[in-house]
């Protein structure tokens, strides 16, 4: 039987959390709701906490592949034609010029 590292002495938040990323932490678990016993909800949990490299070393990296996470919406691909005449339009302006402003000569 394996045993468990333990540690002694006053843990810090930060040392746990080291920990917890590096090696992990699974959490599962199973909510059922019945009534008369005819079940009528079952939630099953699971959670894994656990740093982004220790998540691809065990072959979870679904955000890489992930449509929505990866690849520009359909809004940030029209976004720049949209601004681009604005910026025809309106020509930058320097630090505390506003539209309509113009600028005021100084002695």
């Amino acid at each position: 039987m394996d045993r468990i590292a333990t540690v002694s002495g006053t843990t810090n938040l930060l040392d746990i959390l080291d920990r917890v990323l590096d090696k992990g932490l699974v959490i599962a678990g199973d909510i059922r709701v019945s009534l008369a016993n005819v079940e009528l909800l079952t939630i099953r949990i699971r959670l894994l906490v656990c740093s982004v490299d220790k998540a691809e070393q065990i072959g979870l990296n679904w955000w890489k592949f992930d449509p929505n996470l990866t690849a520009p919406s359909p809004a940030q691909k029209a976004l720049p034609g949209r601004v681009n005449p604005i910026e025809v339009r309106e020509p930058a302006r320097g630090p505390g010029k506003r539209a309509g402003q113009p600028g005021r000569k100084r002695g």
